[in-house]
């Protein structure tokens, strides 16, 4: 069994900072992509942040220069560091990973979800 758990959000005012993890869990081979949607309310769930095993980052072009993903491989953990947050940044944010077990299925999982709310 394999388990994405997040942690990290909360209430923060504009401008401000957090900080997202997430921990991989269970009977895992190796990890590939790592990534970070957002859900906010009435709005479809988006990507936000990727990060490949190994090669270069990307992101939704409203977080560019404010968001930075990076992962430990030795942890089997993504974060996301949120920098100058806005109101629009308001969402539930939701840790996904695509994960070969030991068995070598393929197969992506998707954390709980965790509250972030940007408000003065």
């Amino acid at each position: 069994q394999v388990q994405l758990v997040e942690s990290g959000g909360g209430l923060v005012q504009p401008g401000g900072s957090l900080r997202l993890s997430c921990a991989a869990s269970g009977s895992i081979f190796s990890i590939n992509a790592m990534r970070w949607y957002r859900q906010a309310p009435g709005k479809e769930r988006e990507l936000v942040a990727a990060i490949p095993r190994f090669g270069s980052t990307t992101y939704v072009d409203s977080v560019k220069g404010r968001f930075t993903i990076s992962r430990d491989n030795a942890k089997k953990s993504v974060y996301l560091q949120m920098n100058s947050l806005k109101p629009e940044d308001t969402a539930v944010y939701y840790c996904n990973a695509e994960i070969i077990d030991r068995v070598l299925n393929i197969k992506d999982y998707w954390g709980q979800g965790t509250q972030v709310t940007v408000s003065s």
